[in-house]
């Protein structure tokens, strides 16, 4: 007898819906429960059998996971904004629950990667360092927008400075419009300390995993680009390929072509149609395909390998931004071969391949 069960969860604050399958698409089983460990944990030791279980990417779902792998065969993190199926005729949790439950027994889900527990302290002292940074950002951001709404020029960096903070302030001339500025420096004080200690204890947890002294023997990798790259990636064997890292970092060139074939003389053959190109790939992680951006716009204009494949490319014809974008894709190729097999970053083979 079967005893593969699929089980489907539709996830919520409050509560969990839950549908129990069997291989042969029966439901054996559904049941609403409060979302808390001890409940989850007993219903699936509940259930007998071997137990796949699958859920969507939400806000609970790194402790879902974590809760629910050592307990059961095989567990699915799945895209929601690929489930397309689910929004087909009616809907609520108790269906929900079903279509996921039918849909992991079809293999028909496209998996979320959740790793191991040994990089989410990284992860997470990275999340915590971007979101701050781009705080940050924004607090810097509004404060020259303040000031040129007034007509005052504030280029540079010296209306940010505490020395130069009661000069600036004298020149808006409203109360109100003053007192926003104020707050807003106060905001801007609060988060530079704030940002300065996440960047250390972010720097201090990188040096515990050994891709940090591989990957900083890249050129313009740096060790705040280093830290980010583990805690984006957090490993280099989820990609089988570089192409599948050029999609997940938004390097990837979304071609469009149709009629690929047509038949001469009785005989089937590909039709000499060049496919379309409809630009970068838009499903993809943005932190990391900013990280890949800037390092090969820093590289490209700076002496070295990668400026010289630059120029090289360059030489070739090919315009400024599709060379930047090349440089770009190279990087994180050599970033996936060298964290892969442990190499040392060899600057003489990218010599070659540029000529």
């Amino acid at each position: 007898m079967d005893s593969k069960k699929y089980i489907g969860m539709d996830v919520h604050q409050a509560t969990v819906s839950i549908a129990v399958m069997d291989s042969g698409g029966k439901v054996v089983m559904d049941s609403v429960i409060e979302t808390k460990a001890a409940t989850i944990l007993g219903f699936i030791q509940g259930v007998r059998g071997t137990l796949s279980v699958t859920f969507e990417e939400g806000t609970s779902t790194a402790w879902l996971y974590d809760l629910l792998k050592p307990h059961v065969t095989k567990v699915v993190v799945c895209d929601p904004r690929k489930n397309a199926l689910l929004k087909a005729g009616n809907k609520n949790d108790r269906i929900d629950a079903r279509k996921l439950a039918d849909l992991l027994r079809s293999g028909l889900l496209s998996p979320v990667y959740h790793g191991g527990a040994g990089v989410r302290t990284l992860k997470e002292l990275a999340r915590s360092y971007l979101t701050i940074t781009k705080d940050l950002t924004r607090v810097r951001n509004r404060i020259k927008g303040m000031y040129r709404s007034w007509a005052i020029p504030c280029a540079g960096q010296k209306v940010y400075s505490p020395r130069y903070r009661s000069a600036w302030l004298t020149q808006l001339t409203e109360v109100g419009v003053r007192r926003r500025a104020e707050w807003l420096y106060r905001q801007l004080d609060d988060l530079q300390p704030l940002r300065r200690e996440a960047r250390q204890q972010l720097l201090a947890e990188s040096h515990k995993h050994p891709a940090h002294t591989v990957l900083r023997q890249v050129p313009w990798l740096g060790p705040i680009r280093v830290a980010l790259l583990i805690a984006l990636i957090q490993t280099p064997h989820r990609f089988r390929t570089k192409r599948q890292l050029w999609a997940y970092s938004g390097l990837a060139l979304q071609t469009r072509v149709s009629g690929e074939y047509r038949m001469t003389d009785g005989q089937l053959q590909r039709a000499k149609r060049q496919p379309s190109l409809r630009g970068l790939n838009q499903n993809h992680n943005h932190e990391l395909k900013a990280l890949f951006k800037s390092t090969a716009t820093r590289a490209s204009t700076a002496a070295g390998p990668f400026g010289d494949f630059y120029a090289a490319l360059l030489a070739t014809g090919m315009r400024p931004t599709m060379a930047r974008l090349t440089v770009a894709r190279k990087i994180a190729a050599i970033v996936l071969t060298i964290w892969k097999k442990g190499e040392p970053f060899d600057p003489q083979q990218l010599k070659r391949q540029a000529a």
